[in-house]
């Protein structure tokens, strides 16, 4: 019977094998090796070039940055949803379009984003010939790194509705109906009862999203073409520049460092929900 349950598992052990197991292997091995093949340090050396430490910070403070925005508008729009029957129209079609939305990425959302307020975009041409303004006035920022913001937004927003919305469900209304008969306002519900049993959840999320963010690679590769300025980029960089050769082992230094920063992020993630987990019986 045991050995019947673990065939149904078969599939799902490949697979992880396959598509994670080992590149890992082979991405963090490749990292400790020389254009030879043998077993070197001197790659671990990258992580200290100015180029690559810019490169790193960038990418935490665009990971940081968009999920914490992300957080708070998805914390909001679930707050919306929070007098919602989960079976009324409104409800499912929110949970629907924020399930599609949160997968939704790559040279899709960067030519959506391009048609839409790119140099010749729809929004750019009526601002600027109807309204007179000129969101490139300083510059395209749309191929550099702040353009990456919006983008990344657009599915942020939606995968912190998915994983926020069920904490935000836990909170009792018979706990709302105590504060009113201990003569507390709405006020004092929220921060002395709701904030401090959703803190956990949103940093949960939040954290959830910063490795969404952090991660992140075919929006931005569709995006920016004539720059490297995030970690995944610099992989790409270092595993297909014509120009810059002899640097195919560094992405694996790079990825390394992605690794670190991950985990060291799912761990506290992991914590967190566990914490967060006793609220939700």
């Amino acid at each position: 019977m045991a050995a019947g349950r673990g065939v149904g598992l078969l599939p799902f052990t490949v697979y992880v094998l396959l598509f994670l197991a080992i590149p890992t292997v082979i991405a963090l091995v490749s990292g400790f090796q020389d254009g030879d093949g043998n077993l070197t340090l001197d790659n671990l050396s990258a992580l200290t070039d100015p180029t690559i430490l810019r490169t790193i910070g960038s990418s935490l403070w665009l990971a940081a940055l968009t999920s914490l925005l992300g957080a708070i508008i998805g914390a909001l729009v679930c707050f919306a949803m929070m007098g919602l029957d989960e079976n009324r129209l409104l409800s499912r079609i929110v949970t629907s379009i924020s399930s599609v939305l949160a997968q939704f990425g790559g040279v899709m959302l960067a030519f959506a984003f391009i048609a839409t307020i790119g140099i010749q975009g729809a929004i750019t041409v009526f601002l600027r010939g109807d309204l007179g303004i000129d969101i490139y006035k300083n510059g395209v920022w749309l191929y550099e790194l702040p353009g990456l913001i919006l983008p990344y937004l657009y599915f942020q927003v939606p995968l912190m509705v998915i994983v926020f919305l069920p904490a935000m469900k836990t909170l009792k209304v018979q706990w709302a109906e105590a504060n009113l008969t201990l003569g507390g306002t709405r006020l004092t519900f929220w921060t002395r009862i709701g904030f401090p049993l959703l803190l956990p959840s949103f940093v949960g999320s939040f954290l959830l999203l910063f490795t969404n963010g952090f991660s992140a690679y075919s929006t931005a590769a569709a995006l920016i073409n004539q720059a490297s300025p995030i970690v995944p980029l610099q992989i790409r960089l270092a595993l297909s520049s014509e120009t810059v050769l002899g640097r195919e082992n560094v992405a694996g230094v790079l990825a390394l460092a992605m690794m670190v920063i991950m985990s060291v992020a799912m761990a506290l993630y992991a914590l967190v929900q566990k914490r967060a987990a006793r609220w939700r019986l």
